[in-house]
């Protein structure tokens, strides 16, 4: 048996080379790419041509011709919405129809504005009779004739796993009002879920940020201020709550419209149906408890690190922001995102004395424990998350997929959050991870 360092040396060469072994495909099915938390679809940002998955490069379209001809789509789902409710649009965006987020489920969150099937989320399953011009669907033929692969970048990893879920196993909560998602009986219709970067356990990043409100918007703003470059008349980052009634308009200012998102019910801390909940380690737990690993579903996961550990001179972190560093804490790279890099490290900066996600550790009765295994991380989340849920079979890949287990690929060190997405920095270009990605992907 390899030891544990053997196997960390060898890893990545195993990825790429049980990669290139499954180039021959043994199969062409669709694969939808789903962004993660404040992520957005091809839609938003059309004037500047930046993408969720690529920045200014293009993975998705990439993707459709690496090494044959493919289908591969980027969705567009809520913001800041729970799994529940990006799944449900998820399913309808690939299928078609207008989304139904569940008679039961709506009915549990009417207190905070929560709305069963809301205006303008709707998808065309047959362009040709299509009077209200809506999208045209992703895959209408989606079935278990017709299965996908679904990758997952983020919260997009947990909305996957929500999504097959209810397409397997129904609503936990009855008949939800007759919507064609909430019967379940639909196990094959999905191949493989991928997870990169995921909260599979949740992350600190909610505890180092504290009040989320403000850091909210601010990470919303600096996403849309980079993904605008070059265009004066910068677009809202819209945040996709239809159905809580906080639809964007194009006269509103983004911090107007924030604002308002932020003064609404659905921005409770006891609103439980919102991605604040999910992503917590305790969210997490009561989230791994419903969505569970299928046994007809091949997982993957990739995850990567962009801290390292603190030294008194001579790492590669931000000295400016870390000037002393204790060796038993994680600081941020240089590189790392400047949207990230405050959280990152021992403290948060600014602030009073508030621990970051490189040292923050919790010890309470009743709740996850975090401790020092977490203080790795991207940016946003914890590197020791990203394997796989606590609690379900998960292995490291060694070049043999086995179905209803977490297959781990690889730990991409120095890479942030957003470098696994490809936005622009130093350094290698994104593509080859989801080259060698697709290879097994296609190798199933």
């Amino acid at each position: 048996m390899l030891s544990p360092i053997l196997r960390a040396v060898l890893a990545p060469a195993l990825f790429l080379s049980c990669a290139f072994q499954a180039a021959s495909a043994a199969n062409n099915y669709p694969i939808v790419l789903v962004h993660g938390f404040l992520g957005f679809g091809p839609e938003q940002y059309t004037r500047t041509g930046f993408k969720y998955w690529g920045g200014f490069d293009d993975i998705v379209g990439h993707m459709r011709t690496h090494q044959g001809q493919h289908q591969v789509w980027a969705a567009s789902v809520g913001a800041i919405s729970s799994n529940w409710d990006r799944a449900a649009e998820l399913y309808y965006q690939i299928k078609g129809g207008c989304v139904d987020y569940g008679s039961s489920h709506t009915a549990r969150f009417a207190s905070f504005g929560a709305l069963r099937k809301p205006e303008g989320k709707c998808w065309a399953a047959d362009p040709a009779n299509n009077p209200q011009g809506y999208p045209a669907a992703l895959y209408p033929a989606w079935d278990a004739r017709h299965p996908i692969h679904l990758v997952g970048h983020s919260q997009g990893g947990q909305t996957i796993r929500a999504l097959i879920e209810l397409l397997e196993n129904g609503s936990p909560h009855g008949d939800e009002g007759g919507g064609e998602l909430y019967k379940g009986g639909k196990t094959g219709w999905v191949v493989s879920a991928t997870t990169i970067s995921s909260p599979n356990d949740g992350t600190s990043l909610r505890d180092a940020m504290g009040e989320s409100g403000a850091a909210l918007t601010q990470l919303a703003s600096g996403i849309a201020a980079f993904a605008s470059i070059g265009n004066v008349a910068q677009p809202v980052h819209d945040f996709g709550l239809e159905q809580f009634g906080l639809r964007s308009t194009s006269v509103e200012p983004p911090a107007a419209y924030h604002q308002r998102v932020l003064a609404a019910p659905f921005s409770s801390r006891d609103n439980f149906d919102s991605a604040q909940a999910e992503m917590t380690p305790d969210g997490a737990r009561t989230f791994n408890d419903w969505a569970k690993t299928s046994r007809s579903v091949y997982y993957f996961s990739i995850s990567n690190q962009a801290t390292e550990a603190g030294s008194a001179c001579c790492n590669n972190t931000d000295r400016l922001l870390f000037p002393l560093q204790n060796p038993s804490f994680q600081y941020p790279r240089a590189d790392m995102a400047s949207l990230t890099r405050p959280y990152a490290g021992e403290w948060v900066i600014p602030s009073a004395g508030k621990r970051g996600m490189g040292s923050y550790a919790l010890a309470v009765a009743g709740r996850v424990p975090v401790d020092h295994n977490w203080f790795a991380n991207d940016g946003v989340v914890n590197t020791v998350s990203m394997r796989a849920p606590s609690g379900h079979p998960a292995r490291d890949y060694d070049g043999t997929p086995v179905r209803g287990s977490w297959n781990f690929l690889r730990n991409y060190k120095t890479y942030d959050h957003f470098d696994m997405i490809g936005w622009p920095k130093q350094g290698p270009r994104v593509y080859p991870i989801y080259d060698a990605l697709a290879a097994i992907l296609y190798g199933l």
